[in-house]
């Protein structure tokens, strides 16, 4: 063989040798009370090299010149911690050895456990390098998904259908800005126990890509919200959704409602509605409530202040939704068509203008700890069979340590409200959690368990390192309504 030729092929070999698992060592991070892996903890290394967990809570580590000796890794992640040495540094000493592991034990700070990342690339990364069994099929990546946004679902013909925002590709920094959507099973009808992930079977196009959920011709960006299931009067079931066609985050060109086509499985517009329109029609997270008056369905943003009787007429109708408004007329909150509803902002305007009693207020939300205000940005509101109360998960806006990164859990009596006290239940330092949504179709033993999930991104959060993996993606945290933690923010 002439010399070039040999040299040519000499330099392509490593190219086409791949790791085996016991090339790796392994660290499992994992939560010191429950032993489960933990994700999201970030291991460095004193010249900055960073290796984050995958959902499992493993690292797969082998780096020249590190193997084989005494290395240090300094240990961080939202809502765990380890105690810090004399001179401030959290973390631990190890020996990385190939096919050998390690366990670091992490105290979790937080009262939500944070279970796994559901959307993205790499979601088992390291647990596949060190060959262990995963319980997705395509662990680390599932039609070109790298990135996804805020989620809306419902259950639907005996399974679950999803949306998402925004998605990334991998062949350019810009994907599929026209909602993505999903279907997955049941945990009791052969889908994931939920604390391991869920199995999205992704709508695709022709490319094996994720599809267009609402392609039209028109620039801009498409979402969907406000999604949900009604009847018409021949006991058909109907899908569907508040569009809204984007220029940027500042300028909306168009929005109306949608319908899922079943046959095409993409929504197509049934109504467009003008700008005057702002909050008759769904939004937000919609929840079903039946009462006396019938069923409606509440959009939550996060507080319930708009809904709409459960039936394919009304929704489509503009006059048929109503607002939670302030009557001073009245002195109490009313249900009615004409006014928008009365913000947690507004709220305070009519407190401090002496046009509201402070006990007649259902919006005053403070931190159940210390007293101060909370101003929530959105969330969802679901009935709790085990606390027998309403329970809302919601980010808070201008939080101390991240801006809209800041989880809390309150409780009320009545849907409406009042809601007070609040609790934290997660934290992410620097980093934005946004759009929480609690999925309250997983929830565990009549309700004390409940699992919530939400966009973990660096946008809004004025951090200039995003996590790699992780940014854009979707967390899943679990929560015990037990926990002594809790009980400040019970409603009793």
């Amino acid at each position: 063989m002439p010399f070039r030729l040999f040299f040519f092929v000499c330099t392509l070999l490593p190219l086409t040798v791949s790791a085996a698992p016991e090339d790796y060592f392994g660290i499992h991070v994992v939560d010191e009370t429950t032993g489960r892996g933990v994700p999201l903890i970030t291991l460095k290394t004193t010249n900055h090299i960073a290796l984050t967990t995958d959902s499992a809570g493993w690292i797969a580590f082998n780096e020249p010149g590190l193997m084989n000796r005494v290395v240090y890794f300094g240990v961080e992640g939202p809502g765990y911690a380890l105690p810090k040495d004399g001179f401030g540094f959290a973390g631990v000493k190890l020996t990385p050895v190939s096919g050998k592991t390690a366990e670091v034990k992490v105290l979790r700070t937080n009262i939500a456990e944070r279970m796994c990342r559901l959307t993205g690339q790499g979601i088992y990364r390291d647990s596949t390098l060190l060959g262990h069994e995963v319980p997705l099929p395509r662990p680390n990546l599932f039609a070109d998904v790298m990135g996804q946004d805020s989620v809306q679902v419902v259950p639907w013909k005996g399974r679950y259908f999803w949306i998402f925002g925004d998605t990334q590709w991998p062949n350019y920094p810009l994907g599929n800005f026209h909602s993505t959507a999903a279907w997955s099973d049941p945990p009791d009808k052969g889908g994931l126990d939920p604390e391991h992930g869920i199995h999205f079977e992704y709508i695709t196009d022709d490319k094996d890509a994720v599809a267009k959920m609402l392609p039209v011709e028109e620039p801009g960006v498409v979402w969907l919200f406000g999604m949900h299931t009604v009847m018409d009067a021949a006991n058909k079931e109907h899908l569907m959704a508040h569009y809204s066609r984007w220029r940027d985050l500042g300028k909306r060109l168009e929005h109306g409602l949608a319908e899922l086509d079943e046959s095409t499985e993409r929504f197509r517009r049934i109504t467009v509605l003008g700008d005057e329109f702002e909050w008759q029609h769904p939004r937000h997270n919609a929840v079903r409530v039946k009462g006396a008056d019938g069923d409606w369905i509440h959009f939550a943003a996060p507080f319930c202040q708009t809904r709409v009787k459960a039936d394919y007429d009304s929704v489509q109708n503009t006059s048929s939704y109503e607002a939670l408004a302030w009557s001073t007329e009245h002195g109490d909150y009313v249900w009615q068509s004409s006014l928008p509803p009365t913000s947690q902002k507004d709220e305070e305007k009519l407190i401090a203008a002496k046009k509201m009693p402070l006990e007649k207020a259902r919006m005053q939300v403070v931190d159940a700890q210390t007293g101060k205000r909370v101003l929530l940005h959105a969330g969802s509101v679901h009935w709790n069979k085990h606390r027998e109360r309403w329970v809302m998960i919601a980010v808070q806006e201008g939080g101390d340590v991240s801006y809209l990164g800041e989880i809390w859990y309150l409780e009320a009596k009545q849907i409406e409200g009042p809601w007070r006290k609040a609790v934290k239940i997660a934290t992410h330092p620097k980093y934005s959690f946004y759009n929480p949504s609690h999925h309250a179709f997983f929830d565990q033993q009549d309700g004390r368990i409940i699992y919530f999930q939400g966009t973990y991104a660096e946008t809004f959060s004025g951090n200039p390192v995003a996590t790699p993996r992780y940014d854009y993606n979707q967390l899943l945290y679990r929560l015990d309504l037990d926990d002594e933690r809790l009980k400040a923010a019970r409603a009793e």
